[in-house]
């Protein structure tokens, strides 16, 4: 069985809960990622923030992203999964929330982070169209009616 630890990228940095979003931003760019989680002063994952989340949430409403800070997003957003959750669990988790990249937990603690690129290279390309299909084509459809 293959599980959400084969699959993830291993390493994933956080942003601090009090690090503003420019210091994110900058992280991003540092890290050729599009999204961070976001670490409480309690080692714990408290959110994950993403580049759209930034321009859309924050510079896009006129605030300033060197004082806004990084715990003021994606809280009530957050999707994970456990290490030990098979790969089907969470490719269907992915699907459902219509969701890109999830951090990997083990123990209360990130120990990874899984995006479009680890599935591309761990799953059957059948597998992998099924979640392109789901995750984009629903978003087409949404943006589409709008």
């Amino acid at each position: 069985m293959t599980t959400a630890r084969d699959i993830m990228h291993k390493g994933a940095e956080c942003i601090g809960e009090d690090a503003s979003l420019q210091d994110a931003a900058r992280k991003m760019r540092e890290l050729d990622v599009g999204s961070l989680p976001i670490c409480g002063n309690d080692d714990r994952l408290h959110g994950i923030i993403t580049d759209r989340d930034i321009v859309m949430g924050c510079v896009a409403d006129g605030k300033d992203p060197s004082k806004v800070k990084a715990g003021e997003f994606g809280q009530d957003r957050l999707h994970m999964v456990s290490a030990s959750d098979d790969a089907d669990a969470v490719v269907r988790m992915m699907e459902r929330h219509q969701i890109r990249r999830v951090p990997v937990i083990d123990n209360k603690r990130l120990v990874g982070m899984i995006s479009e690129a680890d599935l591309a290279q761990h799953l059957p390309d059948e597998q992998l169209a099924h979640f392109v299909e789901n995750v984009y084509a629903r978003n087409r459809g949404a943006k589409a009616t709008m």
